[in-house]
């Protein structure tokens, strides 16, 4: 009697093994502070959601009518929305045309280190002033996202964590399936993440950066006798791995995974390589996680942010002219890399308790709520 009904907003719907990762964290501190409570989340593909959290309910919201998402709404206590990035240009004013509804209907929100920027666009901006100003409570997972917010003219308080993925706990990844997957025994590993390009290599075209990238692969085979296992965090991160292979010289060391592993699995992983080279903000989580070396190459703010948190070198982003830098920076990350690994186990667990305030933080409004509740139900 008087549980509560909590609706979780977010990229969620399985386009991307980070957001799935910030979704299970994020539902099992939910578990943990209201077991008893109803958990709705908003998916972009509800049957896979249901697939992975069966313990959920599961509904659409992209492309749903306003009536339609006030049906759900109104059976909500609380919205929340987040994690993971989803507050930048265009984006912001499709996941906050919800969270509009939803304040319309005095329902309260709250954000969940949530990744902010870039926004620049009027609509966007103005949006996120106006929904997050009537927030019950604002956490980010980082400074950039609170400078974006402040640049943005919100003038409620934030708060600043870390990302949920933080408090994920891995799941057993056997060695059988990397032998399924083609990777073989007796070898050094090294984890490769690669994305489109994007803002990482502005000035190079697909084929160049692809190269660029190939180069990193040709070279740890040689300098280190190792084999490059890709791990591809969307679906199309397997279509540029498969570009970067063609180009390398030593193909034959590398191997893409194909299979369908949940974020934990994804965590496990992590403990069979000896070295990461990544773009991907939650592959480079998920090795700082298992205390594994690794070389962030930097496609946003929310990547140096991380690097800048746990005291790891990051070159600003990927060009011809850092070939060199990016070699001689992989070459010192493997002679350094006992050292590195203890220093940056230490930031990993402050970063692990700023996580925990994202807890401490909804811990605090659903109690509220909770007695609220608690007292229309006996009055």
């Amino acid at each position: 009697m008087g549980e509560l009904t909590i609706g979780v907003l977010g990229s969620y719907g399985g386009r991307n093994l980070g957001d799935e990762a910030i979704l299970t964290a994020l539902l099992a501190d939910l578990r943990d502070q209201q077991p008893h409570a109803r958990l709705v989340v908003f998916s972009r593909n509800p049957a896979h959601t249901l697939a992975h959290h069966p313990n959920v309910e599961a509904v659409p919201w992209e492309g749903v009518s306003r009536v339609d998402s006030a049906a759900v709404l109104d059976r909500l206590d609380l919205l929340i929305l987040g994690g993971g990035g989803i507050l930048y240009d265009r984006e912001a004013r499709r996941y906050l045309r919800v969270v509009r509804v939803a304040q319309e209907r005095g329902l309260p929100l709250l954000t969940y280190a949530v990744g902010v920027g870039p926004l620049t666009e009027s609509v966007d901006c103005g949006m996120v002033r106006e929904t997050l100003t009537g927030a019950t409570e604002v956490t980010v997972r980082d400074e950039e996202s609170r400078v974006v917010l402040e640049e943005a003219g919100l003038l409620t308080p934030i708060t600043v964590t870390a990302d949920p993925a933080f408090l994920l706990e891995p799941a057993d990844f056997p060695i059988h399936l990397l032998r399924e997957e083609g990777v073989r025994a007796g070898k050094r590993l090294v984890g490769m993440s690669v994305r489109e390009p994007g803002r990482a290599a502005e000035r190079l075209d697909v084929d160049a950066y692809h190269r660029l990238l190939a180069q990193v692969g040709d070279f740890l085979v040689h300098r280190i006798d190792a084999d490059v296992v890709f791990v591809p965090m969307e679906r199309d991160d397997i279509r540029h791995s498969h570009g970067v292979m063609s180009h390398m010289t030593a193909a034959d060391r590398g191997r893409i995974l194909h299979g369908d592993y949940s974020p934990s699995q994804v965590l496990g992983l992590m403990r069979h390589f000896d070295l990461a080279v990544g773009m991907r903000l939650h592959f480079l989580i998920f090795a700082a996680m298992a205390n594994i070396p690794f070389l962030p190459l930097p496609y946003a703010g929310k990547v140096f942010d991380l690097a800048q948190r746990l005291g790891v070198p990051a070159l600003k982003g990927v060009a011809r002219e850092v070939e060199g830098p990016l070699l001689a920076e992989v070459d010192r990350l493997w002679d350094e890399r006992d050292t590195r690994a203890e220093s940056v186990s230490l930031r990993v667990a402050e970063v692990c308790e700023q996580a925990r305030g994202t807890s401490r933080v909804t811990r605090a409004v659903l109690e509220g709520l909770r007695s609220r509740t608690l007292a229309r139900v006996t009055a």
